[in-house]
C-alpha cells in the first residue's frame, strides 16, 4: 500500500471503530442494564428480544437491497449513512433512560419503553453498519489490497470493542447497583459524543464510490428476488450458518460476562471485568496480522477452522475458575483473543469473495443485500443468546434479579460462559468444513472478475 493511501484507509477504518463501538456497548450494557438495574423479568427481556428479531427479519434485509438499488450524486451508500449517524447518537443516550428514570417503577411501562428503544436503536444502526460494511469490498477489490486494509480494519474494530467494554466501567463502578443510574447517563452522553465524532470522520475524509459501479443500481433485482438469490447460494448459506453460531458466541460472552465476573469470579469493581475482556481484544490485535499470514498459507476456509479450534480450547478453564483466581482469568481472556483474532479478521475477506461470485452471476455488486441477509441471520443468534439465558436463569430460581444468587445460578452462569459456546463452535467449524468458495474455484471467480471490471472500467471511459 503506497504511503499517501493511508491517511484515507485509517479514515475509513474509524467506521469500524464506530459501529462495533456501538452495538458491543449495547451488547455488553442492555441485558443487565434492564434486568438488574430496570427490574425487567428475564422471560419479558426474551420475549422483547424475540420481537426485535423479528423486526430485524424485515429491517435488515430490505435496507440492505435499498440501498444496493439507490442512485444519487452521492452515490448509493453515503446518503444512508449520513442519514443515521446522528440518530444513532441520540438512541444512545434514550437507551439508558427509562421510565424508570423519572421515577416510575411499573414493569410494563418499562417494558415497552424498551422493546421500542431497541428496535428503533436496531433500525438506525443498520441503516449505518449496513452501508459502511458494504464499501469494503466495493472500495478494495485487488486481494493484497483487502488483505492489507482489513489489517487496519480489524486493529480499528479491536480499538471500538476495548472502548465499548471499558469506558462504561469509567463512569459506572458497579453494573448491577441502583445507586449508579446515573452513571448510565453520563457514559450514553459520552458515546453519543463518540459516534457523531467519528461519523464526521468517516464521512469526511474516509469514504468515496467507484465510478464503475454508478450504474449497478439499473440492474439490480427487487427485495424478494435479492433475497431468493442469497438464499440460494450455497457459498453463501454455508458461512451465514456458521456465523449465526460464532455470533451467538460474540453475543453471549459480553452480555454474560458482568454477571460472571461478579459471581463467579467475585469481582466487585466492574472496571475488572471489563479489562478482562479487553485483554482478548488486546491479544486479538496482536495477532490480527498472524491470521492474515496464516490465511494467505491456508486460504480463509481452513484458517477459519484452525481460529475456531483455538478458541474452543482456550474457552475450557473458564469452567473451573472461581474467587480468587482473578489473574488466572486474565490469563485465559489473553489466550481467547488468539483464536478470536481469527474470527474477526477472516469473515470479512470471506464475505467479499462470496460477493465477487455473485457478481460474476449476475454483473453488479449486491453487497448490501448479502450484508442485509447475514445481519438477518446473525440477529437469530440473539433470539438463542437470550432463550439460553432465559431457560438457565428461570431454572436456577433467578428470573427475577437478586444480590445473591444460590449455587445453582453460579453452574448456570459458568454453562452459559463456556458449554453453550463451546457447542456453537464446534458447530461453526462444520459449517466452515462444508464452505464450497475456496481452491480453484475461487481462482476462476478472480480471474472472472477481472475480466468484468475491465469491461466496465473501458465502459465508464
Amino acid at each position: 500500500m503506497s504511503e499517501e493511501k493511508k491517511p484515507n484507509t485509517i479514515a475509513f477504518s474509524t467506521a469500524s471503530s464506530l459501529d462495533q463501538f456501538a452495538y458491543q456497548s449495547f451488547t455488553f450494557l442492555i441485558f443487565t442494564f434492564y434486568f438488574t438495574i430496570v427490574g425487567i423479568n428475564v422471560i419479558l427481556i426474551f420475549i422483547a428480544f424475540v420481537i426485535w428479531s423479528v423486526w430485524n427479519a424485515l429491517n435488515d434485509p430490505i435496507l440492505g437491497s435499498l440501498s444496493d438499488r439507490t442512485h444519487t450524486r452521492w452515490g448509493r451508500r453515503i446518503p444512508w449513512i449520513m442519514a443515521s449517524i446522528i440518530p444513532l447518537g441520540v438512541i444512545m443516550i434514550l437507551l439508558y433512560t427509562p421510565p424508570i428514570s423519572l421515577g416510575i417503577n411499573d414493569q410494563m411501562t418499562n417494558f415497552v419503553y424498551f422493546l421500542m428503544i431497541i428496535i428503533i436503536f436496531e433500525f438506525f444502526y443498520t441503516m449505518f453498519s449496513i452501508n459502511q460494511t458494504s464499501l469494503f469490498p466495493e472500495m478494495f477489490i485487488e486481494k493484497d489490497e483487502r488483505g492489507k486494509v482489513n489489517v487496519f480494519r480489524q486493529i480499528f474494530i479491536v480499538i471500538g470493542l476495548i472502548a465499548a467494554f471499558i469506558l462504561p466501567t469509567l463512569f459506572i463502578p458497579d453494573l448491577t447497583d441502583k445507586r449508579y443510574l446515573p452513571n448510565y447517563w453520563i457514559f450514553s452522553i459520552v458515546a453519543c459524543t463518540i459516534i457523531i465524532s467519528m461519523g464526521f470522520i468517516f464521512l469526511k475524509w474516509g469514504v468515496h464510490e467507484k465510478e464503475e459501479f454508478r450504474d449497478d443500481y439499473k440492474d439490480m433485482p427487487g427485495f424478494l428476488e435479492s433475497l431468493k438469490i442469497c438464499v440460494k447460494n450455497k457459498s453463501f448459506l454455508w458461512p451465514a450458518f456458521s456465523l449465526i453460531m460464532v455470533w451467538f458466541v460474540f453475543g453471549m460472552v459480553p452480555v454474560i460476562i458482568p454477571l460472571y465476573g461478579k459471581f463467579v469470579l467475585g469481582i466487585e469493581n466492574s472496571i475488572y471485568i471489563s479489562l478482562m475482556l479487553a485483554l482478548a481484544f488486546i491479544s486479538a490485535a496482536i495477532f490480527v496480522n498472524v491470521w492474515r499470514i496464516i490465511a494467505q498459507k491456508l486460504g480463509v476456509r481452513k484458517a477459519w477452522m484452525c481460529s475456531m479450534l483455538i478458541w474452543i480450547i482456550t474457552m475450557i478453564p473458564l469452567m473451573f475458575i472461581s474467587k480468587g483466581d482473578m489473574i488466572l482469568a486474565f490469563l485465559i481472556f489473553f489466550l481467547i483473543g488468539i483464536g478470536f483474532a481469527g474470527a474477526l479478521l477472516l469473515r470479512d475477506l470471506m464475505w467479499a469473495d462470496v460477493i465477487d461470485e455473485d457478481e460474476i452471476k449476475t454483473g453488479v455488486r449486491r453487497e448490501a443485500a448479502y450484508y442485509g441477509v447475514n445481519a438477518l441471520f446473525m440477529r437469530l443468534s440473539t433470539i438463542l443468546v437470550f432463550l439460553a439465558i432465559s431457560l438457565v436463569f428461570s431454572t436456577t430460581g433467578w428470573g427475577q434479579y437478586t444480590p445473591n444468587p444460590g449455587a445453582d445460578v453460579i453452574f448456570g452462569l459458568r454453562i452459559l460462559m463456556v458449554i453453550f459456546p463451546i457447542i456453537a463452535l464446534g458447530i461453526a467449524i462444520f459449517g466452515f468444513y462444508m464452505y464450497p468458495l475456496h481452491g480453484e474455484r475461487l481462482e476462476k471467480v478472480k480471474e472472472a472478475q477481472r475480466k468484468l471490471h475491465e469491461r466496465k472500467k473501458r465502459n465508464v471511459r
